[in-house]
């Protein structure tokens, strides 16, 4: 007869029980490790050593999953503070890009849904105020935050890519080389325009933002344009 469980300590370890924030934890892991196409609910529940149906008890859908881990991060993102409106933004937005780098299945996320987290709300309503407290309205401030916001995650998903191809600084210099020698035997004019040698993504991205941070600032009323950031690049 086997012994019955009365008759002994059952001094086993046991699992908690899950919960949303564990869930969320997880899904950003697995996410960073696979991307989104290799996202699923089995997936999650066999790195939380759960059960799948155990995860529903917290989340209705893998959709949930998804919105809630995108919210998560973009908390990451600092909350906004006092100062002028260029600096913010481009404190903001380089900030952004860390983030997805970081995790590079945001772009893709970003695309795809409403941002609606909590985390999202509080930043875009400072990434508005700052534009609205420097003059922009109406449409103008609606397409000067959309063009940011694509430029960043334009920009974000073109590197992210070009890392997860090219994967090392040394492939990446051997790239370059060959372009730039074959451009300069077929191109010799498109060569010293395109400087294919510059690897330098950070300065590349400032450079970009310094550009369309400029055209923002020519719809500004004149008082309001404001001073160049220190280390951005350009001018």
């Amino acid at each position: 007869m086997p012994e019955s469980i009365w008759f002994r300590d059952d001094d086993r370890p046991r699992r908690p029980r899950l919960t949303r924030e564990r869930i969320v934890t997880a899904a950003v892991a697995l996410l960073d490790a696979e991307g989104v196409a290799g996202f699923s609910m089995r997936a999650l529940a066999a790195r939380l050593r759960a059960g799948t149906m155990s995860l529903y008890e917290y989340v209705r859908s893998k959709e949930d999953v998804l919105d809630l881990a995108l919210d998560e991060v973009i908390g990451e993102i600092e909350p906004a503070e006092a100062g002028p409106w260029r600096e913010l933004l481009v404190r903001r937005l380089t900030q952004s890009r860390q983030v997805m780098r970081r995790h590079p299945w945001v772009p893709a996320l970003t695309a795809t849904r409403p941002l609606l987290g909590p985390n999202a709300v509080a930043r875009s309503r400072a990434f508005y105020s700052a534009l609205a407290g420097a003059g922009l309205s109406g449409a103008t401030l609606v397409a000067a935050v959309g063009t940011l916001s694509s430029y960043v995650n334009g920009f974000v998903a073109s590197e992210n890519t070009w890392w997860d191809t090219v994967r090392t600084p040394e492939a990446d210099a051997e790239i370059r080389g060959k372009v730039t020698r074959h451009l300069d035997d077929h191109a010799d004019e498109l060569a010293r325009h395109a400087q294919v040698d510059n690897g330098d993504f950070e300065t590349q991205f400032l450079l970009g933002l310094d550009l369309i941070l400029d055209g923002i600032e020519t719809r500004l009323p004149p008082g309001n344009r404001a001073t160049r950031v220190s280390g951005v690049h350009g001018s």
